[in-house]
């Protein structure tokens, strides 16, 4: 955990936190305390480098690839035209 909270940071990451924390001081100000849980969910998020913040889900395996498709799979397709009466 420690390693997670210390190692990785990105400005993505800062940029997370600095706003999570801005936003629960101007909610305690304003007595808003909706606001405050909202921004604990997002400085944690940069804190702990999960969700979007740390720019993959927390297992980090939620890359995808795609799919590579060799020249010799594509088949070429005949028409015929079918005329009416």
């Amino acid at each position: 955990m420690r390693e997670r909270i210390l190692s990785g940071w990105t400005f993505k990451r800062g940029l997370y936190v600095t706003l999570g924390i801005i936003v629960i001081i101007q909610s305690v100000t304003q007595h808003q305390w909706f606001g405050v849980v909202l921004g604990s969910y997002f400085a944690a998020m940069g804190l702990f480098s999960f969700g979007c913040a740390g720019g993959n889900c927390f297992s980090g395996y939620c890359s995808t690839k795609t799919p590579k498709y060799n020249k010799q799979e594509i088949e070429d397709i005949r028409f015929e035209e079918v005329k009416s009466k």
